[in-house]
């Protein structure tokens, strides 16, 4: 007798079971487009057995386990069948093949040619992925920042390749922009500030504006305040906030050239003070009377650097000299000559001033009937408490305040003579030029351009008033210079000049807008030349300044 059976033992026949699949999960797995995904499911009786893999009916693996590449997204169904001698089981697999999430990353912004010293926020925008990503960037080939932004900064001419990659799990991805370099000279248009640090009180209003500005047209300009853009596009920013802190303020004026934009950036603090904080009272030995020089930047002029009426020694070679010789003559009750327009005098006193009614600051100068060489008078609190005059002035309002002879924000630039006994030349920002000329019948010195001043150049800026001066002989033997009605230092004025001295008014004071504002005290002041203006063999009109004091009432 023949028995078939897998088994005997102890006399009992056995047969070995069929096989079973165990899936776990349904069956599913999950794989990216270019990885590879192992089907590997779980089995019992599966010794000797036979395995057997298919898609679309072609068997693709004959292994215990099938490893699967992913070609393309989509859905694979596979068939997978174990048999032995007994029997067989077979399930269907699915294996749904998902796009990879590569990363995508662009810098928002084109190719720039920019000023050295240009400064910008750049920022990249990138896909958002169900992985984590990393953002970095480096600057020709120099990682220096990781995030989705960062400061980037022109320090020398030169070409910068910046590039921002995006990296995660599935992969990388990059992308560059090409800043180019150049000298501020090379741009078709300029653009400069003075400073780059302003400070004001809460709630008063400030300028920010370049000290030159030239080939505008085309130029766009962007500000931003805070890392917000404030929608502003002129040149200029009004600054005002009620927020005492201190604040970011940023420009960028770009120009196309061709098909390639032209660049330049500016970055600059505000600090923003509350009103009347750093008060100074009067003491008991507090002096109306000036109490210190800050500064004496005069224009050229016939008696600057004058040795015999001018009382110069010719060693007046540093600031610090120049206002050791102004505070001199003054206490001495000398006059000081401001030169030519824009030239001025700053000083300070022991105390703040209050604003009271009617005149507060006395202005003594050397104007009398048919000679008056009017100076505009600036008031300025110590905003920020640190004794220095380095926060924002304020006109006083003279009668030809808005008139439309009156020139607002004048700048005038001087240059040196290139030899002794050489008329000083200007140039001004509304395309006007001249001279200052020099007088050899009456003066020895070399020139008349201030010798403490080591550049070749200079500009002063400020309120520029019609000049009124004539010759009333007709052969050019007699010059009237007529007094202005009122508001200004040494004007022979019938309305506030008694005795040559000028009484001005703190309640007069108006911001950079032209609006009025309230100022309970000053702490300096700063008495500027407001004409630019010759008078044949007298010379050009030049304030005056013999003392400044505080009025008592």
């Amino acid at each position: 007798m023949v028995i078939a059976s897998s088994c005997n033992r102890d006399e009992v026949i056995t047969t070995q079971p069929a096989p079973e699949i165990i899936l776990e999960d349904g069956g599913v797995y999950s794989v990216k487009v270019g990885e590879e995904v192992r089907l590997a499911p779980d089995y019992r009786n599966a010794e000797g057995a036979t395995f057997e893999w298919r898609i679309g009916g072609e068997v693709v693996c004959t292994e215990r386990a099938y490893v699967h590449m992913a070609e393309s997204v989509g859905e694979i169904y596979v068939t997978l069948t174990v048999a032995n001698n007994t029997g067989s089981d077979t399930e269907e697999m699915r294996i749904d093949i998902l796009d990879r999430e590569i990363p995508t990353i662009d810098i928002a912004m084109a190719d720039v040619t920019v000023a050295v010293g240009y400064q910008r926020l750049i920022a990249a925008n990138v896909r958002e992925t169900e992985l984590e990503t990393a953002i970095f960037w480096s600057v020709n080939g120099e990682k220096v920042a990781e995030g989705l932004s960062f400061i980037f900064e022109a320090k020398a001419a030169g070409t910068y390749v910046i590039t921002a990659t995006a990296k995660n799990a599935d992969g990388e991805a990059s992308d560059t922009v090409t800043i180019t370099a150049v000298a501020a000279s090379e741009l078709p248009f300029i653009y400069e500030f003075d400073t780059t640090k302003y400070r004001t009180t809460a709630g008063r209003n400030l300028r920010i504006a370049p000290s030159k500005l030239s080939g505008s047209e085309g130029v766009e300009f962007v500000w931003e305040l805070n890392g917000s853009y404030t929608g502003d596009r002129e040149p200029y920013l009004i600054f005002n906030s009620d927020l005492v802190t201190m604040h970011t303020v940023r420009v960028t004026a770009s120009k196309m050239v061709g098909n390639t934009p032209m660049a330049v950036s500016h970055i600059f603090t505000v600090d923003v003070y509350p009103e009347g904080e750093y008060r100074r009272e009067r003491e008991a030995d507090s002096s109306t009377e000036f109490s210190h020089i800050v500064e004496y930047t005069p224009a050229p002029g016939q008696f600057i650097g004058d040795l015999k009426t001018g009382g110069f020694t010719g060693e007046e070679l540093t600031m610090e000299a120049a206002v050791a010789y102004a505070e001199e003559r003054l206490r001495e009750g000398n006059w000081v000559s401001l030169g030519a327009f824009g030239g001025y005098l700053i000083a300070g006193f022991d105390h703040s001033v209050e604003n009271r009614e009617g005149g507060d600051i006395a202005i003594l100068g050397n104007s009398f009937d048919g000679s008056s060489e009017p100076g505009i008078v600036w008031v300025m609190q110590d905003e920020n408490g640190n004794g220095k005059a380095d926060d924002t002035w304020y006109e006083l309002r003279g009668s030809e305040w808005g008139k439309a002879e009156t020139s607002l924000d004048y700048a005038v630039t001087y240059y040196r003579p290139s030899g002794a006994g050489m008329a000083v030349q200007w140039e001004d920002n509304l395309g006007g030029s001249g001279t200052v000329d020099y007088l050899k019948s009456f003066h020895t010195q070399d020139y008349y351009y201030p010798t403490w001043i080591a550049a070749d150049s200079y500009t002063l800026r400020g309120t520029r008033l019609e000049a009124r001066n004539y010759d009333a002989s007709g052969n050019g033997s007699m010059w009237i210079q007529p007094a202005y009605d009122w508001g200004y230092a040494d004007n022979n004025s019938s309305t506030d000049c008694l005795d040559a001295v000028n009484s001005l008014d703190i309640s007069n004071a108006v911001d950079c807008t032209g609006q009025s504002v309230e100022l309970d005290f000053i702490d300096f002041v700063k008495i500027q030349c407001a004409v630019q203006a010759k008078s044949g063999w007298l010379g050009e009109l030049s304030t005056e300044v013999c003392g400044i004091s505080e009025i008592m009432q």
